[in-house]
């Protein structure tokens, strides 16, 4: 399984960006995806995740209200809409895959290669 994230960049403060994430290889049945960041210095923390029918998502507390998951099937693809950016945003993003949408958040099976988001003041 191979995910490939793309979307990061520099932003302001209060700005948008919008993440999105390809999965491809041989693929669970019903895969649930996920978000992580990591700031430097920091670990790596989990952000949010999507169960296979989007009927579920769950959030960090820190990006309640900000930040929206989402999918589409029929594009194996994942999205982060990130609105509101902070300073504090700031971090590697890394996409995760997962069989299920209680393991995706705390143990997932892959990881994407990251994508830099800078949140300027």
């Amino acid at each position: 399984v191979q995910l490939q994230a793309c979307g990061g960049g520099l932003v302001q403060t209060g700005g948008s960006l919008r993440l999105s994430c390809v999965v491809s290889g041989r693929l669970f049945g019903y895969y649930a995806l996920g978000w992580f960041r990591q700031a430097p210095g920091n670990e790596r923390e989990f952000v949010a995740a999507i169960n296979w029918s989007a009927s579920a998502t769950n959030y960090a507390d820190s990006v309640k209200g900000r930040f929206t998951i989402s999918r589409d099937n029929a594009k194996n693809t994942v999205y982060l809409q990130m609105n509101s950016l902070k300073p504090e945003d700031t971090a590697v993003y890394y996409c995760a895959y997962a069989a299920s949408f209680v393991r995706v958040g705390t143990r997932p099976h892959y990881w994407g290669q990251g994508t830099q988001v800078t949140v300027s003041s």
